[in-house]
């Protein structure tokens, strides 16, 4: 991103841990098409718990249902960065859930801090 902050556009991606494409994790391909693609970032964060379009709850407290575990892919940058992104994803995300949702970003790690 360029400036100190400013508006922008976060993604985010919610699927299932053990979702697959091409036997890799669909969370390490969006990672990976959003660095190809030269965003400025992209986080993923494991859910403890969660239940999604099939209605059932995925939990880490019982080990016979937490072999799917909800994961959440965050990505913020610039608003028509994001959006041109989005055609990168359609194919891999066919049963989770995609939202975008204006942010401001207020301070961005990779900056140095003004005097």
């Amino acid at each position: 991103m360029t400036g100190s902050g400013g508006r922008a556009l976060r993604l985010t991606i919610l699927i299932g841990e053990s979702d697959l494409w091409h036997h890799r994790p669909v969370y390490t391909e969006i990672v990976h098409r959003a660095h190809a693609a030269g965003l400025a970032g992209a986080s993923v964060f494991r859910g403890i718990e969660g239940f999604g379009a099939s209605s059932r709850i995925h939990t880490q407290r019982l080990l016979s249902l937490s072999e799917d575990l909800p994961v959440a892919v965050v990505v913020v940058d610039e608003e028509q960065r994001v959006r041109a992104f989005l055609p990168k994803i359609d194919e891999l995300v066919a049963g989770g859930l995609v939202m975008l949702d204006a942010c401001e970003i207020v301070r961005h790690g990779g900056q140095e801090s003004p005097k």
